[in-house]
This record gives structure tokens, sequence and C-alpha cells, in this order.
């Protein structure tokens, strides 16, 4: 049995590194770089929609970090699946929410700068559960992701002292700059899915259920607004790093992450717990 779960692992791995890029079907205002990570809003507020390369499968994360954002706009990143494939589209809406949506087969979550965790049917919004920063592996149903990748965090500066308190806590402001955003769907007993929004390690709930899973459901991503911006984050499968542990450790203890600079480590681990 525990070959078999190393075997998964695997192969969600390999899956995941090859899924971590964008169509090259698009929104007209979107630019993406050579490897298809980075994808840019050139223009306007809008047509900044993104679909990732391949369809999710079950329990797969679609990872993305805001890398840029654009003031002036109001609005910020939104996020889901479609089960709509983007080759068939004759063109990409303007808009995710209401146009793609309205197509059908496609579910959305728009990010907020106060972002809630979606309430189940009948049910009042339940309380924010978050599990300490140093738990290694996020939870939900059947699928065990490392946490640590999925965690934003600010760079250290002149400011950063405004932030520590976030930081600690392994989390950055929903719509920040270096916020991490994943989707994700995780099958039912019924045959359907739920759809989870992931947010720097926090699962928000299902924010859609009872997604068909017959068909492949593909991750959508609209740089709209106030977001400039996305970089997709390959995201690794299977137990944490010697590094990765050593970093979880440090930021337990430490008062303030320019304490790091201190600390008798290698350089490159102290670049690593303070930056990334």
């Amino acid at each position: 049995r525990r070959r078999l779960k190393i075997a998964a692992a695997a192969a969600m791995a390999a899956r995941c590194r090859l899924a971590a890029r964008f169509h090259h079907v698009h929104g007209a205002n979107v630019r993406l770089d050579a490897s298809r990570t980075l994808a840019t809003r050139v223009e306007s507020f809008a047509n900044g929609i993104c679909f990732s390369q391949e369809p999710l499968a079950p329990g797969q994360i679609f990872l993305v970090e805001i890398e840029e954002k654009e003031l002036g706009w109001c609005g910020h990143l939104r996020v889901g699946l479609t089960a709509l494939d983007p080759q068939s589209l004759e063109v990409v809406p303007e808009y995710l929410l209401p146009d793609l949506v309205n197509m059908g087969d496609t579910w959305v979550f728009a990010i907020t700068r106060s972002h809630n965790r979606v309430a189940a049917e009948g049910e009042e919004a339940p309380a924010r559960a978050r599990g300490p920063p140093w738990e290694p592996f996020l939870l939900i149903e059947q699928v065990r992701i490392p946490r640590d990748t999925l965690v934003g965090r600010s760079r250290p500066g002149r400011y950063s002292h405004i932030l520590d308190d976030l930081y600690k806590m392994n989390v950055l402001p929903a719509t920040a700059r270096r916020s991490r955003i994943g989707v994700l769907y995780a099958p039912q007993p019924d045959g359907t899915a739920d759809m989870h929004i992931i947010i720097n390690g926090e699962d928000m709930g299902p924010s859609a259920r009872r997604l068909p899973i017959t068909r492949p459901l593909y991750a959508v991503v609209d740089v709209f607004a106030s977001t400039k911006s996305v970089r997709v984050i390959p995201v690794e499968y299977g137990f944490p790093s010697l590094q990765t542990l050593c970093r979880l450790v440090i930021q337990k203890h430490i008062v303030h992450r320019l304490a790091i600079d201190g600390l008798d480590l290698p350089p490159p681990l102290k670049n690593f717990c303070k930056h990334e």
C-alpha cells in the first residue's frame, strides 16, 4: 500500500510539472512569456482570461502567484474551473464573470481583499480554521498537498515589520503581490466533485459543488483589473525537502525575519528562509 501511495505521488508530481503552464489560447490582452508560465495583461482591465495547459487530475492544484499589480482599477483576480475546451473556443470572451460562466459548465470564484470561506447549503459561514503555519501538509478530503509551496510571502525590506505578524502565520492578504491562489477539485461519493480554492495555504472550503467529472476540467484564471500579471507555481507532491523542513522550524522560532541574517547558516538557506 505504501508503494502505491509513493507511486501515485510520483505520478501526480510528474503531471503537475507538465501542466504548470498556461494554454496557448488566451484573452486578447494577455501576453505569455516564452515558458508560458507568466501571463501579463498588457492593455485595459479586461480580456485577461487564461487556461491551464492541460485538464486537471482529481486533487491536482493549479497554483498561481500574483506577480504584479496595477493601480487605478477596481476588482481582483478570478479563478475557477471550466469543462469548456479552450481549443474549441472561436473567441475567448472578454470576462470570466459573467461571459465565460454564461457559456455554461464554468465555475468561478472572485478573489477579494477580505476573502471568506464559502458556507455549505443551509449553513452559516463557517469559522476560519487555520492550522499551525508549520504543519507541512494541507489536507482536503483525500488530497494531501505540501503546504509550503502554497504559501505566498512578502519580500523583507524597509517596511517588512508591518507584515511580520502575517508572515509568522504564513499568509499574505489575498490580493497582495506574491499572494498564491490555487484551484482544484475533489471527487465525491455521488460521482461529482467539489471545487476548492486555496489562498496562501488555506482551504476556502467548497466554493462550487456537483461539478461533472466525466468531462475534462481546465483551470481558468482571469488576470482582471488591479491584477496585472500572474505566474504559475509548480507544486511538488510528496514529502517536504530537508531545506523546507529547516525553514519551517526557523520561521517558527524567529522574532523578525531579518534576524535570520544573524544566524549561523549558509547564505543560500538564509535567502530561502527570508524570501520564499
